[in-house]
């Protein structure tokens, strides 16, 4: 039934061609600094992960006009994911005090954003070609059980929120108790 859920969301899912890790693969762990409502935290992929699964997406700089409009539509539609079980959080490679501004003004207090160190971004294989001290627009599902269960890349902001939705609400549909 996994498998079968896995595949229908490989084939239903938009995935560009430089979406880094495929669909099933572990995603790395990794813990870092985060900022929610402007203030800043610890997060721990495997700490998430307990509680459910977890919306990870990458964007290239904050306070950027299509990182700002990522941030709008994913604090929209934080309060769905929440319902549904999912954590979002947003990484990029800026420093905290920037993400504790940008995680009142563009993200509405609504999700954490952290700092995505050089390791993180090369074992996500999301570097920037034409910087490699950042990272593109990458955004996945990860399954509480640590495997990547949707990943779509392209630097326009439209369709992450989307389908990221759809990828949670498909796991969530298969995993239902009773």
């Amino acid at each position: 039934m996994v498998r079968l859920l896995s595949v229908l969301i490989a084939l239903a899912a938009p995935i560009a061609a430089d979406a880094a890790l495929p669909i099933g693969a572990k995603a790395p762990d990794f813990s870092t600094q985060v900022s929610l409502a402007g203030k800043p935290m610890s997060f721990s992929l495997a700490k998430a992960l307990k509680k459910g699964p977890v919306v990870l997406y990458f964007y290239p700089a904050a306070f950027t006009q299509g990182c700002t409009i990522e941030a709008h539509q994913f604090a929209e539609a934080t309060d769905d994911f929440r319902k549904l079980g999912a954590t979002v959080v947003g990484m990029s490679a800026d420093p905290i005090d920037k993400l504790n501004r940008f995680s009142v003004e563009a993200c509405r207090n609504k999700f954490a954003v952290g700092s995505a160190t050089p390791a993180t971004i090369t074992a996500y294989d999301v570097t920037l070609p034409k910087n490699p001290a950042m990272s593109n627009r990458t955004s996945y599902v990860i399954a509480p059980d640590g495997k990547v269960i949707f990943a779509y890349s392209a630097m326009d902001p439209a369709g992450h929120v989307h389908g990221t939705m759809d990828a949670v609400k498909s796991w969530k549909a298969a995993h239902r108790k009773g």
